[in-house]
């Protein structure tokens, strides 16, 4: 089965597009074939619609990467993760990804 991911950015987001290009090529190296449903958030409704934790967002079968942060309400602004980049760490992808595909 293949995974569903989002990837979710507000316009303007200097780290949309490394964020983007980082899950590709994680996607490809871990030769997960799947769609990326890249989707803008405009509203504070969309971001609570997608549950949106900031510019960028990664979910995985409609699960943000980063557990610690799944259950916080949704935000309109920029995202920092766990490394302090805006980037998230590509392991927090690859063990994300591990997650849903078991």
């Amino acid at each position: 089965m293949k995974p569903k991911i989002r990837f979710l950015y507000f316009e303007g987001c200097p780290h949309a597009e490394p964020a983007l290009k980082l899950l590709k090529e994680t996607l490809e190296e871990l030769k997960v074939d799947t769609e990326i449903e890249t989707i803008e958030i405009k509203t504070l409704d969309d971001a609570e619609k997608y549950n949106f934790l900031g510019s960028p967002t990664i979910q995985i079968n409609g699960l943000d990467i980063e557990k610690k942060r799944r259950e916080q309400k949704a935000v309109m602004g920029c995202r920092v993760y766990e490394n302090g980049s805006g980037v998230p760490p590509k392991e927090l992808i690859v063990e994300a990804l591990r997650e849903q595909l078991g």
